[in-house]
């Protein structure tokens, strides 16, 4: 990565921008530099930000982003410092809390985390699907591939295998794909047969697999569609397993893996994987330091098992990606009207973001006089460093050219108030129930 290559990413990306473009590459540099900004409007605060403070909501209202340009742009980027090597790919959704936004339309109910026992961990808002490159070890240093919401008609696994699927054509080889255990269901397997892709999903202790369907006795009535029964929680349902393998983690703890072939799920028959158990005997078994972590294995059969289970920690940094972008870039804080606008904010994150990612070999992290120089930088030391850098980079966005005063509205206009927006709850249809015969 040298200074030509980030400047190269800077002016691809601002050709992402079809309207607004300087006031949006305005916004992007102004996320960058101006870590004091505790609010969107401080933003216009920035040196780099060279227009007034009202500028900002405009871009976002009139402003556009080529989504599909702009995931050809990270993938051209991002994937070189990880040529070579096995990509490992992580996804998962996010939320954005909205609960008093009646203005805001097609809010969802959103999950709410680390909430106490007896409190709903809900909320209303929107939720955000992202695709990112991990990191070999976990921290928030991801790039992000691509970044789309999840309209109140969609679900997150569509969404997801949506993204893969327009991912594949750009990456060029057969990565890993990690997540949780949301994603860990016969509809987001049938949805990505088929596409280049490994995918390492977590499963439930209560997840019930079966093996394959004995053969047919001639017996009268239909043959039997599944085997016996395999439960991760039930260890009298195990049988033999197909191998083990004992040695010790990344921090040098003892851990055995096990890991059984040819299981299946009862809505995906015809797609055999693998149960992968993992147990680390050190371990506090608490909800966040398990001993005992399954996994299902749908991937090439020659690779190396044991291997594959311990890269999930990979998978933390999503996480932490996450956190990063909610309580150092602001994702969370303008009190943006319309999904749309929310949308384009969102891409200003993934790309301010991404330059970090860029930069990060080229600037010299600013540490804090309490901050440990002997640990890996954080991508908020190097965002402190970039106003100093920016003078190198340039920027692709044109100065601004001031019209004046605005006459304002006409006398004797009446404005309407913002109309309401319910909350949209997705239904889930169940099992059909049969009408009785009258």
């Amino acid at each position: 990565m040298n200074l030509n290559t980030l400047q190269d990413f800077r002016h691809d990306v601002s050709h992402c921008f079809p309207r607004a473009a300087d006031a949006l590459f305005n916004t992007v540099d102004a996320l960058l530099t101006e870590t004091q900004a505790h609010s969107f409007p401080e933003l216009s605060l920035s040196p780099w930000f060279e227009r007034r403070w009202g500028s900002l909501y405009e871009a976002f209202e009139d402003g556009r982003i080529d989504q599909e340009q702009l995931r050809g742009v990270f993938a051209k980027y991002l994937l070189q410092p990880v040529a070579g090597n096995q990509l490992w790919l992580g996804i998962d959704a996010s939320s954005i809390e909205r609960p008093e936004s009646k203005t805001s339309p097609d809010r969802t109910v959103v999950y709410k985390p680390n909430l106490p026992e007896s409190s709903k961990p809900i909320s209303y808002g929107w939720q955000f699907s992202t695709v990112v490159i991990l990191p070999e070890q976990p921290s928030s240093w991801t790039a992000v591939l691509d970044q789309q919401r999840i309209r109140s008609d969609q679900t997150s696994i569509a969404v997801a295998a949506s993204q893969l699927r327009q991912l594949a054509p750009l990456l060029g080889c057969r990565p890993i794909v990690a997540s949780d255990r949301w994603y860990s269901c016969a509809p987001f397997l049938l949805a990505t047969e088929g596409l280049p892709f490994d995918k390492l999903l977590r499963l439930k202790r209560k997840r019930v697999l079966y093996r394959p369907a004995p053969a047919p006795t001639g017996k009268r009535g239909a043959p039997r569609k599944d085997g016996e029964r395999f439960q991760c929680g039930d260890p009298s349902t195990y049988g033999q397993a197909d191998g083990r393998w004992q040695g010790s983690d990344a921090q040098g703890h003892p851990v055995e893996v096990t890991w059984w072939t040819g299981l299946h799920l009862p809505k995906a028959r015809h797609l055999e994987v693998t149960v992968i158990r993992v147990l680390r005997h050190r371990a506090t078994d608490r909800p966040r330091d398990p001993r005992e972590s399954w996994f299902l294995w749908d991937g090439e059969s020659d690779a190396c098992v044991p291997e594959v289970a311990l890269g999930y920690r990979r998978r933390y940094a999503h996480e932490h990606g996450y956190r990063f972008e909610k309580q150092g870039l602001l994702w969370v804080h303008p009190r943006l009207r319309t999904p749309a606008q929310f949308e384009r904010w969102s891409q200003i994150v993934v790309i301010v973001h991404n330059h970090l990612v860029l930069a990060r070999p080229l600037v010299q992290a600013c540490l804090r006089p309490w901050e440990s120089s002997q640990r890996e930088a954080s991508p908020q030391q190097v965002r402190r460093a970039m106003p100093k850098f920016m003078a190198q980079l340039g920027t692709p966005a044109r100065p601004p050219k001031p019209r004046g005063k605005s006459p304002g509205r006409q006398k004797g206009t009446i404005v309407k108030p913002a109309p309401r927006y319910p909350v949209v709850y997705k239904s889930n249809p169940g099992p059909k129930k049969r009408r009785k015969r009258a």
